[in-house]
Formats: structure tokens, C-alpha cells, sequence
């Protein structure tokens, strides 16, 4: 649905739609949180209120519970053969797809995502990963065992199947609304789990027309449900709950380790994809037209707001002033603006609290030893509104200063000088993180060999920010643990069994 102008192109402005308030949905009907309590959705570019939705608690998330449980026991969604899952789950994609603008539109008033990225990368992506994941519910096999067990009478056989883990709550951050939910969905789907989705608190309104999206394509009542609003009380609720046997979690590695804590006594299965201070290294030798453009995409893309974010870059001293003179060169450039303006390069913060945050990471790099702001640095606003941060670059950075080992999730970026390829390895593994990195040289050994000794669940060479629902992703030490994507991902929402059988009648 488009306002007027060509087709596919961004609505005139965010004013040109009304969206509606949104509801829970609970065992197949929409509905109010028990409460009757609804929270506001704000447009950070605006600093308007978009609309409301309904504010969950912990009553509505056992009502939830409930409801995901008796759909995946009575065998609804989970006993569906594998082919009939397939084709709702091809479904989804489609309607996806048909429904493109209105989840761009969504998340772009939602976090202030750029409509352009959100039309050309994130629909498309998850539309691909629903397609990607359905390929797989007819592959999900076991194996006949040959076996010699002690002590056996006669003859047996052992084989094994994977069978779906039961009910499965997803926890998601404001970041990727869209794509960090389908990465938990889709393969929780596909192997016939049911679902309950708890969105971010801030960002809450593209899950609302995915779920409309899930009802419309056959997902059976029950095997998808929606909880917005309530942050830590329906979080919480979940993850304690018995009649939930997974939770799986992208946020804060603090978040991480509460929920961790939480879910012991119920022995949960849990995938964690947390925080993440990934270093980008730049050798002498790396073609620095591409290695520079690398690097500002890899903290800049999404104002910043991205768990693997290239967001400590370390250059070899050769090149060092060069690298700083010309990133401070593409940041003058970059044009911050109105997110559905297709010439905008730079959109808002996602929402006051983060932008704040961010500020403050800002004038900690300002006091700290050494580190040089050469651009950025200050708040900017566009027609008088919105949470705009400009494009931060810190350098002669240190990498025990807080802006190169705390995790800002924003636009500002330390730069930080290495002599040796043995000092760059020691420097982007002096982190508590490893969820991604980057290596950028022309020297393919050197890229392999430095790669291969970077802790980090992702390396890319000579680029970043490259996903493919075929590629598994997930983190090392206090980036988390579990893998999404791939045929990896059914690992953690699967569960293997074994059956003996005695071949003597």
C-alpha cells in the first residue's frame, strides 16, 4: 500500500498513515492485556506518539503459556506433517512480502530504520528466512544406529529422531524488530515448536502485523502468540514459567545472565545472543578505498545500533593518519535526515533512553586520556525534532579506555593504532565480547591465519554486515552461546531421541 507517490517508494511522511492500536494476541484471539494498562509507541524522529499497544503483564504471559502448551500437546502445529508446514510457512514469506510497506513503514516510525534499508534488506531477509527454514521441515532425520550393547539378549536395533522441544519464548531487542524475531521463529516453526513472542518494549508495532501476518497464512491458534508492552514482568514471567522449555534471548549480555539465572530452576533450553565490542583491524597492506568504507559502514549502518557493529577499529600505524583523514571525510559527507527520505544516510536513535546513553559514552570518550574527537561528538535535530546523534570518531584511542571495551551501541567509534600482526590479534581479543571482527588486507594468508586466531562467532574479510539464513551466527564468551541460522539453528529447537528395539520375537 503506498500514499500517492510511485510505487514502492517511501510514504510522503509519517503522518501519512494511521496505525492502529495494537492487541495481544493469546491462543489464537486478539485481546487486551488483563490489566486493561496500554503504553505509548513513539516515532524517534518525531518525537511524536505513533500509537498505543496493549501492555502485558505477568497474568496475560501465563495465559500465553497456556495457551502455547496445550497447542503443541494436542499436536496442532507440532504432529502437522512436515510438507504442511512447509506450506505455511512459504506462506508467511509470501504475505510478507504483499505486506512489505506496511512492516517497513512500521519499523521505520517504531526505531527510526531507514525505509530504504528496511525495504531492500530487512523484508526481503526475512522473508528469505521463512522460505530458507520451510526447506527444512522434511529434512529434520534421524538415524538407524548399528549396535552391539552389552549384555543384549538377542538381536537389536537402535535408531534415533529429533522431535520439537515443546514451547519456545523469544525475547527480542528494538534493533532488528523484524529480522532478530523471524531468526528465533522460523526455525522454532519449522521444527514444530510452538511460540510465544515478547517484542522490546520500544519497537513493538512490526511484530503486531507478523502476527496478524501468522494467523492469515494457517499458523494454528495457539502455536503463535504476542505479547507487547511489559518489559521485565513478562520477561521474567516466562522465563520462570514450567510450561516454557525454551527461551531464546538477543539483548544485553547483563540481560543475558539474568535470564540465565532465572531459568535454572526450570532447566530451560536457552540461546543467548548478547553484547558484542567487535574489533575491525586494518593492516598497511588492505586496499583502503574498501577497507575505510568498510569501516563506516561496519559502526555507522543503523546509526550504530547493531550488537555487531564494528565498533573498535584498530589500524596498522603506516596507514593510521591516513585511515582517520579519510573516515572523518565520509562522516562530513553522511547526510542525517528524515528516515523515509531516500537520500538520507543517518536516522534517529531508537528512543530517548538510548540516545542518552550514547550521549553520555560521548562525553566519557571527551574526558578520557588521550582519545582525540576529530568528528562528531554533538546531538543534532532535524525541523527542531528527533534523537539524531552526528557520526562520533575518537583517535589515538586506547583499547583499556570505556568507549573501546563497553558496549555503547551507538554511532561512536574509537580508533586505535597497532604496529604487528601479533599486537592486532592480542588487541581485538582483549574484550570480554566475541560476537564478530573483521580483518582487512589484500594478503589472503594473513587474513586466514588472523581470523582463525580472533575469538568471534563471525569474521568477515574485506567486508561486513553479510547474513544468509544458511550461514550460522552466534557469539564466543560474553557474546552468548547457541547458534541461529543454518541447519545449526535446529540444535537448539530440536531435541534428539533414541528408541531400542529387540529384534527376537
Amino acid at each position: 500500500m503506498t500514499t500517492g507517490n510511485t510505487p514502492g517508494a517511501a510514504p510522503l511522511s509519517a503522518d501519512s498513515r494511521t496505525v492502529a492500536p495494537g492487541r495481544l494476541l493469546i491462543g489464537g484471539s486478539w485481546r487486551e492485556a488483563l490489566s486493561g494498562a496500554r503504553q505509548e509507541t513513539v516515532n524517534p524522529a518525531t518525537e511524536q506518539v505513533t500509537t498505543t499497544v496493549a501492555r502485558a503483564g505477568a497474568e496475560d504471559a501465563a495465559l500465553a503459556a497456556a495457551a502455547a502448551k496445550e497447542a503443541f500437546d494436542d499436536g496442532r502445529w507440532s504432529a502437522m506433517p512436515g510438507s504442511q508446514r512447509a506450506k505455511v510457512l512459504n506462506r508467511v514469506a509470501d504475505l510478507i512480502e504483499e505486506r512489505a510497506e506496511e512492516l517497513a513503514f512500521r519499523e521505520v516510525v517504531d526505531m527510526g530504520k531507514l525505509w530504504r534499508d528496511a525495504m531492500t534488506i530487512d523484508i526481503p531477509h526475512i522473508a528469505n528466512m521463512f522460505r530458507y527454514f520451510a526447506g527444512w521441515t522434511t529434512k529434520l532425520e534421524g538415524a538407524v544406529k548399528t549396535v552391539e550393547p552389552v549384555g543384549a539378549l538377542g538381536r537389536v536395533m537402535a535408531f534415533t529422531n529429533r522431535q520439537p522441544l515443546g514451547t519456545v519464548a523469544a525475547v527480542t531487542p528494538f534493533n532488528f524488530p523484524l529480522i532478530l524475531t523471524v531468526s528465533k521463529i522460523a526455525p522454532a516453526l519449522a521444527a514444530g515448536n510452538s511460540f510465544i513472542h515478547k517484542p522490546s518494549s520500544d519497537t513493538p508495532l512490526s511484530s503486531i502485523t507478523l502476527a496478524e501476518i501468522m494467523m492469515d497464512a494457517g499458523v494454528p491458534e495457539g502455536a503463535y502468540n504476542l505479547l507487547t508492552g511489559g518489559g521485565s514482568e513478562v520477561g521474567r514471567a516466562l522465563v520462570t514459567d514450567p510450561r516454557i522449555d525454551k527461551i531464546a534471548l538477543t539483548g544485553s549480555t547483563g540481560t543475558g545472565k539474568s535470564i540465565i539465572r532465572d531459568s535454572a530452576d526450570t532447566l530451560k533450553h536457552l540461546t543467548m545472543e548478547l553484547g558484542g565490542k567487535s574489533p575491525n583491524i586494518i593492516f598497511a597492506d588492505a586496499d583502503l578505498d574498501q577497507a575505510v568504507t568498510t569501516a563506516f559502514y561496519a559502526i555507522f549502518w543503523n546509526k550504530g545500533e547493531v550488537c555487531v557493529a564494528g565498533s573498535r577499529l584498530l589500524v596498522q600505524r603506516e596507514v593510521y593518519d591516513e585511515v582517520v583523514e579519510r573516515l572523518t571525510a565520509l562522516c562530513a559527507g553522511a547526510r542525517t535526515g528524515d528516515p523515509f527520505d531516500p537520500a538520507t544516510d543517518f536516522g534517529p536513535i531508537a528512543t530517548r533512553r538510548e540516545f542518552d546513553k550514547v550521549m553520555d559514552y560521548v562525553r566519557i570518550g571527551r574526558d578520557e586520556d588521550k582519545a582525540r574527537l576529530v568528528t562528531g561528538g554533538d546531538s543534532l535535530t532535524v525541523d527542531g525534532r528527533g534523537w539524531y546523534i552526528q557520526p562520533t570518531v575518537f583517535a589515538d584511542a586506547r583499547n583499556d579506555m570505556r568507549i573501546a571495551q563497553e558496549e555503547i551501541f551507538g554511532p561512536v567509534l574509537p580508533v586505535i593504532p597497532f604496529d604487528t600482526e601479533e599486537e592486532a590479534v592480542a588487541l581485538g581479543n582483549d574484550t570480554p565480547y566475541g560476537l564478530a571482527a573483521g580483518v582487512q588486507t589484500r594478503d589472503v594468508a594473513k587474513a586466514l591465519r588472523v581470523a582463525q586466531r580472533l575469538d568471534a562467532g563471525t569474521v568477515w574479510i574485506n567486508t561486513w554486515h553479510l547474513y544468509d539464513p544458511s550461514a550460522p551466527f552466534g557469539g564466543f564468551k560474553a557474546s552468548g552461546y547457541g547458534r541461529e541460522n543454518g541447519p545449526e539453528a535446529f540444535e537448539n529447537y530440536t531435541q534428539y531421541k533414541t528408541t531400542w528395539l529387540s529384534l527376537e520375537s
